[in-house]
């Protein structure tokens, strides 16, 4: 019997890759678009317009189609439900009275889906395959200087992911710049070389016991373009723990750009 996914679909590449990988490990997908996700519609085998405010009839799709997975892909922004909590259904106005923050998202998510028989599957089942990994990725590495910068900015950036705040440090000459919050990644970056001018450190790290069911931390060409318009010289991320996406053409701009793109593990640490 063909086992039938519901994939909640924010914005970006990766709920088209996901539905894609899905499919050929033989889900049916029934995706629900919250955003507009690129390849989405092609991959999927049922597209359902879905609304962060109006959470009811996605529960009662979820129940109606026999769904008895759920994969969570994409960006689901905060600034939506944030901005719009007036207009919120009776639903999605139970999930703001309890807080906006990851933890209790997570933890209402599972309640709401459990409740259905619904399971919510890790992300890496379907997106590993991206994970960046073996150090050096670019011909550029960092000088023992940028080494100081990044070790200093995994310390603090392990810090705020573990608290949920965000997991993206800007570093210049023995200074934190800038640190992610709700913007994101490539908005925390555009900010922080701004402050700091050329020459910036930009360090991703992911929380310890992070939870890949919600959110998998990606970069992609669009941080790469962030990074050189504001002229930053290395992007240092955790080894094996954040995606990368569309990685040729991402090593491409880096090496137009001169910057170094390197992942590291604990033990560089």
């Amino acid at each position: 019997m063909e086992r039938a996914l519901g994939l909640m679909a924010g914005a970006g590449d990766l709920p088209g890759r996901a539905a894609a990988e899905a499919r050929r490990q033989g889900w049916r997908v029934v995706a629900f678009a919250f955003a507009e996700a690129a390849g989405l519609a092609e991959q999927a085998d049922e597209l359902v317009a879905a609304r962060l405010t109006d959470l009811g009839p996605v529960l009662e799709a979820l129940a109606t189609r026999g769904i008895g997975a759920v994969l969570f892909a994409g960006k689901l922004g905060k600034q939506e439900m944030l901005a719009r909590a007036g207009e919120a259904d009776e639903a999605g106005r139970g999930m703001i009275r309890r807080g906006l923050s990851d933890s209790v998202l997570a933890e209402m998510a599972v309640a709401a889906l459990e409740n259905l028989g619904i399971e919510v599957l890790d992300q890496r089942r379907f997106l590993g395959a991206w994970l960046a990994t073996g150090g050096a990725l670019a011909s550029r590495t960092p000088t023992p200087e940028q080494w100081e910068e990044i070790r200093a900015g995994f310390e603090l950036a392990r810090y705020l992911a573990g608290r949920g705040i965000g997991q993206t440090v800007v570093r210049s000459r023995g200074v934190t710049v800038a640190l992610e919050a709700v913007e994101g990644t490539d908005e925390t970056i555009r900010r922080g070389t701004r402050l700091a001018g050329p020459g910036a450190v930009i360090v991703k790290a992911v929380a310890p016991g992070h939870d890949y069911r919600f959110d998998i931390p990606a970069v992609g060409p669009a941080t790469l373009r962030a990074m050189a318009e504001g002229r930053a010289a290395v992007l240092a991320l955790d080894g094996g723990k954040v995606l990368l996406l569309e990685r040729p053409q991402m090593i491409e701009l880096a090496e137009r750009a001169g910057i170094a793109v390197v992942t590291v593990d604990g033990r560089e640490r």
